[in-house]
């Protein structure tokens, strides 16, 4: 399973690499798991941070080179033998998820998102630290390339014209209607897109619902298409990771990740749909 509960992360946690994936550094600076790293979305986990990142080109949140990443990894001392578990403060969608993809798209296969992420630590007796974790760097992680499936605009372009495939946007229905629009300069959707919001995936208690329920609710979206003829997006690549992992928890791989998603489709004359004034 790519989830691990809290009482499992607590009895087993000598033998566990955690990275903390909330947004804020200054959140991690001021309390954080003992022993776990620091994994910045836009420092480490895209290239919101690199001079001269145009969001119209990959989106807010671009994946980095893969060799970047893969040395980032290695510098939190983790191979391919390490056990690790990414955890953060909302529900996995901000950024576990992301980060939980992405070792996986690296080839790392021991990597699981932490069910109710620190909430869920602290109510199964984990304590916070301010000390930061000790370094144990290893060489880059062995990676020749990306290992689960991408779609750029190009692809989306063609595939959401095509009845056999589907397109998934993760965002609130709000924004997906062109509604309450406040992060990108345009609302709107991508035309022929279909809805599931990433947070439809957790229950009242901040966990993923079963893999049953989520099954359900995706084989309904789906429609009858095939996982593997999947892509989905949201504003920026991050959340649409959580639907990506959902989709894993319920049994249904092969989905497509389109990074840029709406953040880069908005900044360019490519159609749009539903919308409306910006807030902005």
């Amino acid at each position: 399973m790519p989830l691990i509960s809290a009482s499992d992360l607590r009895d087993r946690f000598a033998s566990i690499r955690l990275l903390d994936a909330r947004q804020d550094p200054a959140d991690y600076a001021s309390g954080h798991l003992p022993g776990a790293f620091h994994a910045d979305l836009n420092r480490h986990l895209s290239t919101a941070c690199d001079p001269g990142h145009d969001p119209a080109q990959g989106g807010r949140h671009p994946l980095p080179p893969l060799a970047r990443f893969a040395a980032q990894v290695g510098a939190w001392g983790i191979g391919p033998d390490t056990e690790v578990v990414a955890y953060d403060a909302a529900g996995g969608s901000n950024a576990a998820a992301r980060l939980w993809w992405m070792l996986r798209a690296l080839g790392h296969e021991r990597v699981a998102v932490l069910d109710g992420g620190l909430q869920a630590a602290l109510g199964a007796g984990l304590v916070l630290t301010a000390e930061p974790a000790a370094l144990a760097p290893r060489s880059p992680y062995p990676a020749d390339r990306w290992r689960l499936p991408l779609a750029d605009a190009e692809a989306v372009e063609t595939l959401r014209h095509d009845p056999s495939r589907r397109l998934m946007d993760a965002r609130s229905p709000e924004r997906w209607r062109g509604e309450n629009e406040t992060l990108d300069p345009v609302p709107g959707r991508i035309p022929g897109s279909v809805n599931l919001y990433w947070a439809d995936n957790l229950g009242p208690d901040g966990r993923f619902r079963s893999p049953e329920a989520l099954r359900v609710q995706y084989e309904a979206a789906l429609g009858g298409v095939s996982p593997d003829r999947l892509a989905i997006h949201c504003g920026s690549g991050v959340t649409a990771c959580h639907n990506l992992l959902a989709m894993e928890v319920a049994g249904l791989r092969g989905a497509a990740l389109y990074v840029g998603s709406w953040s880069e489709w908005c900044r360019s004359p490519r159609e749009k749909s539903g919308l409306t004034k910006s807030t902005k």
